[in-house]
């Protein structure tokens, strides 16, 4: 899988900070030391409504169906997705779940499904069939590649979501990177949130320390 930051708001901070600093006309205050301190206290306060002013854009590859069929349930999101309707799957790569790839048997019996799938969507291919019909065939397992745009909000609320120890692992794999690529170019507006690669979780830490 690869994950990839491919647009964000410049200066991010600087403009959640001005956006924030219009509603007190503070700006003979502004410099970057005042804002670091003034956005961890409207997250401390929950006053996030600023932080939609500022947007990242990641595109997500060699992720399964699966994967983007959960991703999308997000509202506050804008996507673009590889479409099976015109996009020919015949020798579709897929994604193997860490269980049945613990288990040989469960991969035997896995890839042999998935062989049969591909050898039937290729067939249906070859009568003539649509790639759009053809495609009821296809698994959730398939790969797929997918743009999503969202504000740093929402962002904040899908790390937080879908990093916790319950999500599922796909996605939760997808938002540990997420956060961390986030906490690089952004770190006062994911102070709170820490990302733990060895445990593959991401917890939002709360009290003065922060």
């Amino acid at each position: 899988m690869n994950i990839e930051l491919i647009a964000f708001t410049p200066d991010p901070q600087q403009v959640i900070a001005g956006a924030a600093r219009t509603c007190y006309l503070s700006f003979d205050r502004q410099n970057e030391e005042s804002d670091r301190k003034l956005i961890r206290q409207l997250i401390r306060s929950g006053h996030l409504s600023v932080l939609e002013h500022a947007t990242a854009t990641f595109r997500v590859r060699g992720c399964s169906r699966a994967f983007t069929h959960q991703l999308v349930r997000h509202r506050l999101c804008s996507f673009s997705q590889q479409s099976q309707r015109y996009v020919k799957e015949t020798g579709f790569a897929a994604v193997t779940p860490p269980r049945i790839r613990e288990d040989p048997e469960a991969v035997l019996i896995y890839d042999e499904m998935l062989d049969k799938i591909r050898s039937a969507y290729r067939h249906l291919i070859e009568l003539g069939i649509r790639k759009e019909d053809a495609r009821f065939l296809l698994p959730n397992a398939v790969t797929s590649e997918i743009v999503f745009s969202a504000n740093f909000r929402q962002l904040r609320h899908m790390l937080i979501l879908r990093g916790d120890p319950h999500a599922q692992w796909e996605i939760r794999e997808v938002f540990i990177r997420i956060g961390t690529i986030l906490k690089e170019i952004a770190p006062d507006c994911f102070f709170d949130l820490v990302v733990d690669e060895e445990k593959e979780t991401i917890e939002r830490i709360t009290g003065d320390k922060n």
